[in-house]
């Protein structure tokens, strides 16, 4: 199971990468300000949820936890979910994509952060009630 989360945590990274150089590059002449800004916000999130995967990883490895590897997967689904939304949401005017099935998907991903980081507090409340 470990494993699969370090894989998660690199596609979340090398995709972050490779989305956020597609948007500064190849989309920036298509996409206004406010769309750009909300593609660097989808790019950012990732980034930030991907290296907290990798973190994750790096824990299992020392020690299995079922809290922290779901932790792992709900940031996972917040990436898909938040980022992807954003990516889409972007670049509707491009896609013909409808805006009304991407919105609600937006909070959604949020979501699935707060309950990925409400794990984690979990697993570090449970840890150090055990220590006293």
């Amino acid at each position: 199971m470990g494993r699969s989360i370090g894989i998660i945590a690199a596609l979340g990274g090398l995709t972050a990468v490779v989305l956020g150089a597609f948007g500064a590059h190849a989309l920036k002449p298509y996409l206004n300000v406010d769309q750009l800004n909300m593609w660097e916000k989808g790019v950012q999130y990732q980034f930030y949820h991907a290296i907290t995967i990798l973190i994750c990883f790096g824990i299992l490895k020392r020690e299995p936890s079922t809290i922290i590897r779901n932790a792992s997967f709900c940031f996972a689904l917040g990436i898909i979910c938040f980022s992807g939304s954003l990516y889409l949401l972007s670049t509707r005017h491009l896609t013909g994509l409808p805006s009304w099935f991407l919105g609600p998907v937006t909070p959604i991903g949020g979501l699935f952060f707060i309950v990925g980081w409400a794990n984690i507090l979990g697993s570090v409340l449970r840890k150090d009630a055990k220590a006293q």
